[in-house]
């Protein structure tokens, strides 16, 4: 309890300042991934022909075509025993709701960099989250994310016995490694497939200087886009010396900065009570996130929280602090490399 009294002292700072101070951060596009407009097919262009093939993945003898893998009603599982038995509310998508749950973070919880790992979060986090998708009070500063617009009308369509039923599901799934975070000062030419980025291949491909980003890829995108594998993580590439500048600023606060980190996710930053987990999660997500707070786009019951906390952060300090975290240990395995 003194712990939690501390942080409503941290929420009853000087929040008015952190409304009229511009953002010290300009908008971070590495992690949100917009694709340009498609070009229009052209009059008369024929449908590209239907995909009837079985496709299968190791471990498993199920086999889906590509329309019952992407099914927004009813995606496909490839690992039924792998996780417990699934809600309907998470495995279709009951009523007006957009698309099944299972879909976007998958069976497993763990997503990909455009959405959230949900999987292991604690269920009270998850339902305000999903309240305030509901309520108007958490949307995306990137008016292009347009999955955040979705979430947004997922949430409007649950009943509270629904988002009760998702969060228990994905709280109880336990947090594993999905991440790798490598530190280098070149990275594969990319563009954005879906909200992700996904290296060039062909006429265009090679490297480029990685800069002050962070670029985060499927280990194989084939398994990650086409056959939407839950076994298949990601790599997010972090400049050098990111790491070791982000534990400062995140074991410290940088010197008035910010606020530790672990003072509120745990000396682990693997959560703390009803204060989610962060270690090893996607990069790209853990700094939309902090980038949407410092712009105002997220004001829920506890983004008020963490609002002095980004309030000084720079765009350097955002990719630093989210190369350390996204590169900590779940559950004891290290997840960075260089």
């Amino acid at each position: 309890m003194r712990r939690f009294a501390a942080l409503i002292a941290i929420a009853a700072l000087p929040f008015a300042a952190a409304i009229v101070v511009r953002a010290a951060m300009t908008e971070p596009d590495w992690a949100y991934a917009i694709a340009p407009p498609a070009p229009a097919a052209p009059a008369g262009a024929p449908a590209a022909p239907v995909d009837n093939m079985k496709y299968s993945l190791s471990g498993t003898p199920l086999q889906f075509t590509k329309a019952e893998i992407g099914s927004r009603a009813a995606p496909a599982d490839w690992y039924p025993n792998e996780h417990p038995t699934m809600p309907d509310v998470v495995a279709h998508a009951p009523n007006n709701m957009v698309r099944a749950c299972s879909l976007c973070h998958y069976p497993n919880g763990k997503g990909r960099p455009e959405n959230a790992s949900v999987s292991g979060l604690p269920a009270a986090y998850v339902m305000q989250q999903l309240n305030d998708f509901r309520d108007g009070k958490r949307k995306s500063a990137e008016s292009k994310k347009a999955n955040t617009l979705l979430m947004i009308g997922i949430a409007k369509s649950l009943s509270p016995d629904e988002m009760k039923q998702a969060t228990d599901y994905f709280s109880a799934i336990k947090w594993t490694p999905w991440i790798r975070v490598v530190e280098t000062n070149t990275v594969p030419k990319v563009e954005s497939h879906g909200g992700i980025w996904v290296p060039i291949e062909g006429a265009g491909a090679g490297k480029e200087p990685i800069g002050n980003r962070i670029v985060e890829i499927p280990e194989n995108a084939e398994h990650t886009e086409a056959l939407k594998d839950p076994h298949s993580g990601f790599i997010a590439y972090v400049p050098t010396g990111a790491i070791k500048k982000g534990e400062a600023l995140v074991k410290t606060g940088g010197n008035g900065k910010t606020t530790a980190c672990g003072f509120c996710h745990g000396p682990d930053l693997l959560g703390l009570g009803p204060v989610p987990g962060i270690a090893g999660r996607s990069a790209s997500y853990l700094a939309r996130q902090l980038y949407d707070m410092q712009a105002g786009a997220r004001n829920g019951e506890w983004t008020q929280l963490m609002k002095p906390v980004v309030e000084k952060l720079t765009n350097e300090d955002l990719v630093n602090i989210v190369a350390y975290v996204s590169s900590r240990p779940v559950s004891g395995s290290a997840t960075a490399t260089k």
